[in-house]
């Protein structure tokens, strides 16, 4: 048996003096001298961090999780090596689980000299530290210094049978769009901070970045390890298949590949503790995928959600929700709570696959955008990994409503989805739509309205409708019918000098006040079918969202302003009887051709399924000539 050293995670220092997210995900520090509230006084940063005081590595990038590492790589000895450039301070470690009331101490401190321990050619030191066995399920180290010293460098590493690591060659695929400002850093990083690593993954990593927007300079970009590839705009469902299809083409043996959104901050030890958690891996979760965390940049300490599921109404739920990556107790929680559920899928802004599942159950569906992760999950039906540390960066979604996406392209796409993967849920689904119908015509949101019916019209085209490589003119097209939302200052009415705005509004609906509303929400009312004489001629308000909130004001009247989370924009909805009119005739004319050709159009989309995820059709869709490499 021959024993090598084998990373788990590498300790992350801040690079700022306001990191993303704060110090808090990183280190906390307690100066010497109470009065010193600026903990930059005591900790510089420079080539490494020089502090004097308490540093609490407890947190959400250096903790190290040992059971999901025993869960999944069945490892139970770890050890931590640093490096600093004085042995003149004390270690210690803590430890919580699931439950615990705070985080308790496992061992007494003791000074770093204790320890095995060299000098380095450059003089430094680099120390070796067991951690201690525990069953606690997350640990970490404290360490206190009454003098100043260097923590150069950190690393949690195993000792392991070379024998059980898996061979693993990660591609990172991302798919951008004119979105230079992001992607072309992001390439750079990968460039100084992976491949010219002295770490494994240097020579078993591949970049492709799919250009849909056909904007990048790939040549000047490009090396033998990243490779900019000029695309059609189909999407992100397609920019990924393209993604997919290079990297199994090449000669590198690529066994995972990693889609990652373009408009994301990353820290390359996400990438690199990804590999790592491949590379030790064991028994079932051998062919598990990976799914990163995203914490939105407005809020860069909130995990928003790593994994979700598909609920039968259609709806999709996140496993975890809304856990503060500065806080104990929610580090511990999002590493204890199961991921491991029934229709599980993960978001594609940070989704490791690997390409032996690519090669059971074929490339993406080319719904453009939208759902295509969705289905994936579904078809795929994987074990998902996660871990503390894996995640990236992103422009939350909450406050976003875009109806030609978040209605045309979710409805049409989910229902492909149900009908491709024969989910047993499509009535729940059709229902929902009918909910959604009727909440949006109450508040005179015709533009959504118009939008969802779109949807369910050309799912009914037919799988052929979405083999045409044309998505981007769809979205054009269905763009154009998104209500015109405009500054407040522009529309200069009296009546929004007292609107606030939609976050202030939606919290309104759950005083007590609210309550009688939330009982009318849930009858058959639409103000368009009361008597005219019943209507107030006054503005009522609205929030700008595909949830249909309404003021507790905006009962019977004929007019809404509908506003959005910041306060910022409205539009003013008036009703029209006769957009109302044709729009429920649309929707009952949908309705009868739902019910006289449904099982029909579901079995056609089932039977396209092999076709829709095949080589062959992506390489006519794209214009492409790939072909996976057997060796």
């Amino acid at each position: 048996m021959s024993l090598v050293r084998h990373t788990l995670s590498n300790v992350i220092l801040p690079t700022s003096a306001d990191p993303l997210g704060g110090w808090d995900l990183y280190c906390k520090h307690e100066p010497l001298s109470a009065d010193l509230a600026d903990r930059a006084a005591e900790a510089v940063l420079g080539e490494g961090l020089s502090f004097s005081g308490t540093l609490d590595f407890f947190t959400y990038f250096n903790a190290c999780s040992l059971a999901k590492w025993k869960r999944y790589a069945q490892i139970e000895e770890v050890t931590l090596e640093l490096v600093v450039d004085d042995l003149n301070c004390v270690i210690g470690w803590v430890g919580r689980s699931e439950g615990d009331a705070a985080t308790q101490a496992l061992v007494s401190g003791s000074r770093l000299s204790y320890f095995a321990h060299e000098e380095t050619e450059q003089g430094l030191y680099r120390v070796t530290v067991p951690v201690p066995k525990t069953d606690k399920q997350v640990v970490g180290f404290v360490l206190q210094a009454r003098e100043t010293i260097c923590l150069k460098s950190g690393v949690y590493y195993t000792m392991v049978d070379e024998s059980q690591v898996n061979p693993v060659v990660l591609a990172l695929c991302t798919t951008t769009f004119k979105k230079e400002d992001y992607i072309i850093p992001n390439i750079e990083m990968v460039k100084e901070e992976i491949i010219a690593s002295d770490e494994p993954i240097a020579s078993h990593f591949q970049m492709f970045v799919i250009d849909n927007g056909q904007t990048l300079d790939g040549e000047a970009l490009s090396t033998d390890q990243v490779h900019v590839i000029p695309n059609k705009n189909v999407g992100g469902s397609g920019g990924f298949a393209r993604g997919m299809m290079e990297a199994m083409a090449s000669d590198t043996g690529v066994t995972h590949v990693l889609l990652m959104d373009d408009d994301v901050s990353v820290s390359t030890e996400s990438i690199k503790r990804t590999f790592n958690l491949l590379s030790l891996c064991k028994g079932k979760y051998l062919d598990a995928f990976i799914n990163g965390a995203m914490l939105p940049i407005e809020e860069p300490y909130r995990l928003f959600e790593d994994v979700s599921y598909v609920r039968r109404s259609g709806g999709y739920c996140s496993i975890k929700k809304d856990l503060m990556m500065n806080e104990a107790a929610d580090i511990v929680q999002n590493e204890a709570i199961d991921v491991e559920v029934p229709n599980a899928y993960g978001a594609w802004w940070f989704c490791c696959i690997p390409v032996k599942r690519i090669q059971e159950v074929g490339l993406p569906l080319p719904l453009f955008i939208r759902c295509d992760d969705v289905d994936y999950g579904i078809r795929s039906q994987p074990i998902y990994m996660t871990m503390n540390g894996i995640c990236v960066w992103h422009a939350g979604f909450e406050d976003r409503f875009r109806p030609s996406v978040d209605c045309y392209q979710y409805i049409r796409n989910y229902l492909i989805t149900i009908a491709v993967n024969q989910m047993p849920n499509e009535k729940f689904f059709m229902a929902r739509i009918m909910r959604d119908v009727h909440l949006n015509m109450r508040f005179m949101a015709y533009d959504t309205v118009e939008l969802i019916l779109d949807g369910l019209a050309d799912y009914l085209k037919g799988p052929e409708f979405i083999m045409c490589p044309n998505g981007d003119v769809i979205m054009q097209e269905k763009g154009k019918k998104n209500e015109v939302m405009v500054p407040y200052e522009e529309l200069d009415l009296e009546c929004l000098s007292s609107v606030p705005a939609g976050k202030e509004l939606q919290a309104k609906e759950f005083t007590p006040k609210a309550q009688f509303i939330k009982l009318w929400r849930t009858l058959p009312y639409d103000r368009h079918l009361v008597p005219q004489a019943l209507l107030r001629d006054r503005m009522g308000r609205a929030i700008y969202t595909s949830a249909a909130h309404l003021a507790v004001d905006s009962a019977l009247t004929t007019r809404i302003a509908a506003v959005d989370h910041h306060g910022e924009v409205a539009a003013i909805r008036t009703i029209d009887h006769d957009r109302y009119r044709a729009l429920m005739d649309r929707w009952h004319a949908l309705q009868k051709d739902y019910r006289k050709r449904g099982k029909a159009v579901r079995e056609a989309y089932a039977a396209a399924k092999p076709k829709l995820t095949s080589w062959e059709f992506w390489n006519d869709y794209l214009g492409t000539d790939l072909h996976p490499n057997q060796d």
